[in-house]
């Protein structure tokens, strides 16, 4: 029973930063092994995945955040990271994170924590 728990989400005003924790237990393998991601949803919009790492550790962005946000993972304590800086309010949403292998359909999700970007 692999668990993802999101952590670090909150309140902060435009321009600001928040650092999302995703804290994976359980996982049968190394958390190197998989692709990790971060996939946000808000009320009205289409989710979209908005960074993500593969196994090989190379990091890719959705346009919308490029350039502002930073995915990472500390793999000895299997743990994936967004850093997110310079918030605006379109990056209001809940924020999941994702564990994956597609080579053998290991698919884990968290139960997401809410980012408000708000004055």
């Amino acid at each position: 029973q692999v668990q993802l728990v999101e952590s670090g989400g909150g309140l902060v005003q435009p321009g600001g930063s928040l650092r999302l924790s995703c804290a994976a237990t359980n996982l049968r393998f190394a958390l190197e092994t998989y692709a990790q991601k971060w996939y946000r949803q808000a009320p009205g919009k289409e989710g979209e995945t908005v960074a993500e790492i593969s196994s090989g550790g190379s990091p890719h962005y959705a346009d919308s955040v490029k350039g502002r946000f930073t995915i990472s993972r500390d793999n000895a304590r299997s743990t994936v990271y967004l850093q997110m800086n310079g918030l605006v309010p379109e990056d209001t949403a809940f924020y999941y994170c994702n564990v994956h292998r597609a080579d053998f359909g290991h698919d884990f999700w968290g139960r997401g924590t809410q980012v408000t970007v708000s004055s």
